[in-house]
C-alpha cells in the first residue's frame, strides 16, 4: 500500500524565492498544457499528445524570451506538471463514462498565482536527498530544514512540495508500506464493535464506550470572527489586506489541524483495539443541508471514516459500512422489536416488548454491529480481514523525533 507522510517545512527567504519561480513554472505549463487541449478540441483536431506538449510547452519554450525562464527550474518538476494535465483529463473521461466512483468530476481549468494551494513535485530523476543532518536537499533550491514528526520507514519514491493557504509549506513524501511489519505493530485481537456517529458524542461504540465532540470550529468562533471582520475593512489590493487574509487563513487551518489530529487518534484507538469495525454509511452531503450544517461540518465525519477505511485495509482489519437507511435508532437491540421513529429529543427510551431502557445512542451502535453480521465476536468467535481500498494520505504530528529522518 501507498502511502503518504506529511512533514512542515521552513525554507529560507531565497529557497522561498526559488520555490515561488517553481510554483509558477509549473503552473504555466499547466495553464498552457490545457490551453493547448482546449484550442485542440475547439478546432476538431485530436488532443495533443503528451510528448508533442513536452515539445512545446518545455524545450522549446525555453528558447524562446518570452518562456527562457523556465529554465531556471529543474525540468523534472515541469514533466510532472504535465502529467498532472493527463491525470486529470483521464478522471474527467472516466467520470463523463461513468468509471470513476464518487462525485462527478468536471473538466481541468487554469491555474492562478491567487490559487489557495500551489504545488510541485520531486520524483526519482530529480535526484533529490535528506542530507545527514536532516534537511531536504531539493534541485535548484537547495537544502531546506525540515521538522521531522517521525522517522520515514522506507526510503520515499517522490516528494510533493506544498504551500497552503496559511503560507505553511510541507514535505509530502510517498512510500510503500511493509505488511509484514504493520502486521508486527498491530497484532490481531477478538474485540469487534459498531461505531454510531453523532454530535452531542461524536462517537459512541457498541458497549457503551462515549467519546465527546471536541468541536473546534464553535470553540474558535469567537478569534474567527474576529479575523474575518477585520478582512474587509482593509483596502484591496494593500500588504495590510494580505496580512489580515493570511491571519483569517492561519486561523481556519489551526481548526482543520486541531481536528484531523483528533480523528488521527481515535481512529488509531479504534483500529489497534478492534479486529473489525462498522459504521453507519451517513449522508453527510443531505445532512449539511439541514439547519445542523454547522455541527455536522465541524464534526467531520466523512474525514473520520476514511481514515478508519485505510488503516483497516492497512492493518489488516474488517471494514463495514451499513445500509444509510437501516433503523438503528427505531428497532431494540435486545429483542429485535421495531419501535418506529423518535425525535432526536429522546435520548432514552423503552423497549414496550421486552421492557429493556435503552440509550438511544448505544443501541444504535449495537444495531449496527448486529447489522454488519459481528455481533458473534462477543462470544470469542474470530473475525477475519477483508481487504478494503484505503484512502492513499497519511498526515503526521508534531515533535521531532531522535534518530534518522528516513530509513
Amino acid at each position: 500500500m501507498q502511502l503518504r507522510y506529511a512533514f512542515r517545512l521552513y525554507p529560507e527567504p531565497g529557497q522561498r524565492s526559488a520555490l515561488g519561480r517553481a510554483f509558477g513554472c509549473a503552473r504555466v505549463v499547466f495553464t498552457d498544457a490545457v490551453r493547448a487541449r482546449r484550442d485542440a478540441h475547439a478546432a476538431g483536431l485530436p488532443y495533443p499528445k503528451a510528448a508533442e506538449l513536452s515539445q512545446t510547452l518545455i524545450t522549446r519554450a525555453k528558447r524562446t524570451v518570452e518562456r527562457s525562464w523556465l529554465g531556471e527550474v529543474s525540468s523534472v518538476v515541469l514533466q510532472q506538471s504535465l502529467r498532472d494535465v493527463e491525470a486529470a483529463y483521464r478522471a474527467f473521461f472516466a467520470s463523463l463514462k461513468g468509471e470513476r466512483k464518487g462525485a462527478r468530476v468536471g473538466a481541468p481549468w487554469f491555474k492562478s498565482r491567487k490559487d489557495s494551494r500551489q504545488s510541485i513535485r520531486f520524483t526519482a530523476n530529480a535526484r533529490w536527498s535528506i542530507t545527514p543532518t536532516g534537511r531536504l536537499n531539493l534541485p535548484k533550491i537547495g537544502a531546506v530544514r525540515v521538522k521531522w514528526s517521525r522517522t520515514l520507514p522506507v526510503v520515499p519514491s517522490s516528494v510533493t512540495v506544498i504551500k497552503d493557504s496559511a503560507g505553511r509549506y510541507f514535505a509530502s513524501f510517498v512510500i510503500d508500506t511493509d505488511p509484514a511489519a504493520d502486521a508486527g505493530r498491530m497484532p490481531a485481537t477478538e474485540q469487534a464493535t459498531g461505531i454510531d456517529l453523532g454530535l452531542t458524542h461524536f462517537a459512541v461504540l457498541s458497549d457503551g464506550t462515549k467519546f465527546d465532540s471536541p468541536r473546534f470550529l464553535r470553540r474558535a468562533e469567537k478569534k474567527l470572527k474576529k479575523t474575518q471582520r477585520e478582512l474587509p475593512r482593509k483596502q484591496k489590493g494593500s500588504k495590510n489586506r494580505a496580512k489580515a487574509r493570511l491571519k483569517v487563513a492561519r486561523a481556519h487551518a489551526q481548526v482543520a489541524d486541531a481536528r484531523k489530529e483528533f480523528h488521527h487518534q481515535l481512529s488509531t484507538r479504534l483500529i489497534r483495539e478492534n479486529q473489525a469495525i462498522a459504521v453507519e454509511d451517513l449522508s453527510v452531503k443531505g445532512l449539511a443541508r439541514t439547519k445542523l450544517a454547522k455541527s455536522v461540518h465541524d464534526a467531520g465525519w466523512s474525514q473520520f471514516v476514511t481514515m478508519l477505511e485505510y488503516k483497516a485495509a492497512r492493518y489488516g482489519r474488517t471494514f463495514i459500512k451499513i445500509n444509510r437507511f437501516e433503523p438503528t435508532s427505531q428497532v431494540c437491540s435486545t429483542c429485535g422489536h421495531h419501535d418506529g421513529p423518535k425525535p432526536l429529543n429522546v435520548r432514552e427510551w423503552t423497549c414496550p416488548a421486552c421492557g429493556t431502557r435503552h440509550d438511544r445512542d448505544v443501541n444504535a451502535a449495537k444495531n449496527v454491529k448486529q447489522a454488519a453480521g459481528l455481533a458473534v465476536t462477543a462470544c470469542g468467535a474470530k473475525v477475519r480481514p477483508e481487504p478494503v481500498l484505503a484512502q492513499r494520505e497519511e498526515t503526521g504530528s508534531h515533535g521531532t523525533p531522535a534518530g534518522s529522518p528516513a530509513a
